[in-house]
């Protein structure tokens, strides 16, 4: 079964802090949206050669690996938040905090293929999740760190989260670090 998710979500259907990732996400259904992002990271980071993989524009920041690394946490996050809203499941779930997740990762560790391969596969579930939903349960919602969030809002948060880090990549790190295009 493929289910289109029709419209954006409104406005009550998330926390404000998180409208700038939905106004990232261009008009269009969300799926493709999400297809073609999919192949946007793939191909951008890619095609960097290997002494780029762990630039930092400047001290204190993270790598660009941490970066992906950070995308990667919020497309588990985010799918797994509608993956529980979507059964009914309505337990209050527990915020993310960027810092704890970075610090336990081993990201500047991995090797940036094996963090895309981790992306491609991980994003590709959960499209196979979010065309099974049925209209009723993308109107679904739940709390995590304490707002009110709709199913359909967490698969635009995937997407707008991940394009406002491409924006970062682009305008911070590969600028700096020898843009490719």
């Amino acid at each position: 079964m493929t289910t289109a998710v029709s419209r954006r979500p409104n406005a009550d259907e998330y926390h404000e802090f998180f409208a700038g990732y939905v106004a990232l996400v261009p008009d269009g259904d969300i799926l493709d949206i999400l297809r073609a992002q999919l192949a946007e990271v793939l191909e951008l980071l890619g095609a960097l050669p290997a002494e780029k993989h762990d630039f930092a524009y400047a001290p204190g920041k993270w790598g660009l690996k941490q970066v992906l690394g950070h995308i990667i946490d919020g497309e588990w996050v985010f799918t797994y938040r509608a993956l529980r809203f979507s059964r009914g499941d309505d337990t209050a779930l527990a915020g993310m905090d960027q810092d704890v997740f970075m610090d336990g990762s081993n990201y500047a560790q991995r090797s940036l293929d094996d963090m895309l391969r981790e992306f491609q596969q991980l994003r590709q579930a959960s499209l196979t999740l979010f065309e099974s939903f049925s209209p009723e349960m993308l109107d679904r919602a739940g709390v995590a760190s304490d707002l009110h969030f709709t199913v359909r809002a967490l698969i635009y948060f995937n997407a707008g989260h991940a394009a406002h880090h491409l924006g970062v990549l682009r305008d911070h790190y590969l600028s700096d670090a020898g843009d490719l295009s």
